[in-house]
């Protein structure tokens, strides 16, 4: 004791080892907290990973889904009509005269 005090010494003494173990224990507190703390935000950035996955999934679901209601609806009467209409064209009738005019000029 530093100086003498009208307090019994026990009591002054039982406090001095209550401080003591408080400051002792002060740093694996803090280092507890600091991995608690960790522990938290990884759970929270494995949950926001898993989110994410599974709103790609809904999102790619939901792209597919739309695509084959597109293939449905389009309908066979539109395709057969396109068909048609490449086969009445003379485009592949010009492209096969270009091609064999560029092959004739190789020669």
């Amino acid at each position: 004791m530093a100086l003498p005090t009208p307090v019994n010494s026990q009591i002054t003494d039982a406090i001095t080892q209550t401080s003591v173990g408080t400051l002792a224990s002060a740093p694996a507190m803090a280092m507890g907290l600091i991995y608690q703390s960790m522990a938290h935000s990884t759970s929270i950035l494995f949950q926001n990973t898993v989110q994410a996955q599974q709103n790609a999934a809904i999102a790619s679901q939901a792209a597919t889904n739309m695509g084959v209601v597109h293939l449905y609806s389009a309908g066979t009467m539109s395709g057969a009509s396109v068909t048609s209409k490449v086969a009445r064209s003379d485009t592949t009738d010009k492209l096969i005269a270009l091609l064999i005019a560029l092959i004739a000029s190789r020669r």
